[in-house]
């Protein structure tokens, strides 16, 4: 048995899975610097048709021609903000994993915690009026009623 564990050893690195990067030789750019920066970016994009992979990761059509359209927009010397700025004017804000937090979006990035205040707040309420020791004190009957209750009962 020891054996066996000492020859399967060496192969326990092979099985861990690797990040799979769809990035295509013909895709890298030269200078590293603008090569770090694209794929930086391509990690913030999300791909159109996979909807859960960036464009880093993803086997796409749609995600090659944006990977490249990254790297045409910083070799042509556009800032990362502009690149991203480019990419959301031709595609939507759909392809940003993480939207601004500004106009229509703002009531989106709002409604969660405001919800869950809001139900907290009726949870709190309707607790606090299930209180035990909140009712009313029971008034005693008088000496008519606890006459006629007593002929009820009787009876």
């Amino acid at each position: 048995m020891l054996i066996l564990a000492l020859m399967m050893a060496p192969l326990v690195p092979a099985m861990v899975p690797a990040p799979a990067f769809a990035v295509q030789p013909d895709e890298v750019l030269a200078d590293p610097v603008l090569e770090a920066r694209a794929r930086d970016l391509s990690k913030v994009l999300r791909c159109p048709v996979c909807q859960s992979e960036n464009i880093d990761e993803s086997n796409a059509e749609v995600s090659r021609d944006l990977r490249i359209l990254v790297r045409e927009r910083l070799v042509a010397g556009d800032s990362d903000s502009a690149v991203l700025d480019y990419v959301t004017a031709r595609y939507g804000e759909y392809v940003l994993f993480q939207p601004d937090a500004s106009g229509g979006n703002l009531i989106l990035w709002l409604a969660g915690p405001v919800m869950l205040l809001a139900g907290l707040g009726i949870g709190f309420s309707f607790l606090r009026g299930r209180r035990p020791g909140v009712e009313p004190p029971v008034e005693a009957l008088d000496a008519a009623e606890q006459r006629r209750l007593d002929e009820i009962l009787d009876k």
